[in-house]
């Protein structure tokens, strides 16, 4: 099977981890695509499971609970964000409880180290890329939501700092580049990502950078420091033809 190797230095990497990747699975109550065998195939393929946020369609802890059935066949650990669509009912709390109670390590925020490895994760939010980002100008509702990327920005800053392994995967929703959101309509960059993101993560030296969300992307691309970034959206053509990607960090 193909895998992506993001090692870093040869003082960095004893034993390869493989990490299974990915995101968009936007569970539907009536449960009209289960993720129970290709969950067991992950197993199988990989070390840990990411996830990178719209875990559920419509954001209903009945969504999370099917989920979290499904995710009783991954036998090996599970870590992730939520995404936008776990917002959507405003019952995100509820959705986060039911998947951590289901054995998921789901980050807002925070960081974990598996296999010595450290993954970072936080949702991240939108507001545009380079010189075209929205600045924190004009009106109360505008500055609102720049806010809302800054504070993401800083929360992930804050997680980074606390890690202490050697190698560490970052893992978003939103995107931090418009490498991988390329195919996408121009006019919804803006509401994809921010480059905000990629500039936090570039003050620190990281293996591999995963998100979703943009479900016309492409599968690979950097940040203006040079850091792989993968856009691991179930929707997402990948180099080994499945729904996940496998990284070897």
């Amino acid at each position: 099977m193909w895998a992506a190797k993001v090692n870093g230095g040869m003082n960095d990497v004893q034993t390869p981890l493989k990490v299974a990747a990915m995101g968009d699975l936007h569970v539907r109550e009536d449960n009209a695509e289960s993720y129970r065998d290709l969950f067991g195939e992950i197993s199988r393929e990989a070390d840990v499971l990411v996830l990178a946020g719209d875990l559920t369609d419509l954001g209903k802890p009945r969504e999370a609970e099917l989920l979290a059935q499904d995710l009783k066949a991954c036998s090996i650990p599970v870590v992730g964000v939520l995404g936008n669509h776990d917002y959507e009912c405003g019952a995100h709390e509820e959705v986060a409880r039911i998947l951590r109670d289901a054995g998921m390590r789901l980050l807002d925020g925070q960081s974990v180290e598996i296999g010595g490895v450290g993954f970072v994760g936080v949702k991240g939010f939108a507001g545009g890329f380079g010189r075209r980002m929205l600045g924190y100008f004009g009106e109360p509702a505008m500055k609102q939501f720049v806010n809302e990327t800054m504070n993401e920005t800083l929360r992930l800053e804050n997680a980074m700092r606390q890690v202490r392994a050697k190698r560490s995967v970052v893992i978003l929703h939103y995107a931090p580049v418009t490498d991988t959101i390329e195919s996408e309509p121009l006019e919804i960059y803006p509401f994809l990502g921010s480059s905000r993101l990629a500039e936090t993560i570039d003050r620190f030296k990281v293996n591999a950078i995963v998100h979703g969300h943009a479900h016309r992307g492409r599968f690979e691309g950097r940040t203006p420091g040079g850091q792989p970034v993968y856009n691991v959206a179930k929707h997402i053509e990948k180099p080994n033809g499945k729904p996940y990607a496998i990284l070897e960090v």
